[in-house]
């Protein structure tokens, strides 16, 4: 993840900490008071995710799923509150039929 990226996810997480609506502004503002610089857009993008999607959502999905695209705000694929982003629903896992043993068939090969 790249450093605007980073910091737009920590500003957005700081200002869903502290119930302030996320708006682009504001994530600038919090990024600039950090002493950190990043292109206009990355601001602008993050608000309109998080006006898409929860940012409980977003953290509390941060490690399901897992793909090689870049998550905004969780997580993204995911990923913290980018990141993850949009991750699909955990696949559920499929029990592995038990193989039977020579011990269950009540010999063994090197008796």
């Amino acid at each position: 993840m790249s450093v605007p990226e980073l910091a737009c996810t920590y500003a957005c997480l700081v200002l869903h900490d502290d119930g302030i609506a996320i708006t682009s502004e504001k994530i600038a503002q919090l990024v600039k008071a950090s002493n950190l610089t990043v292109e206009s857009y990355w601001p602008s993008l993050f608000s309109k995710l998080a006006e898409k999607r929860s940012i409980d959502d977003l953290v509390m999905n941060v490690g399901a799923g897992g793909g090689g695209a870049p998550a905004a705000v969780a997580g993204p694929a995911g990923g913290a509150g980018a990141a993850a982003a949009a991750a699909p629903p955990p696949e559920e896992k499929k029990e592995e039929p038990k193989e039977e043993s020579d011990d269950d068939m009540g010999f063994s090969l090197f008796d």
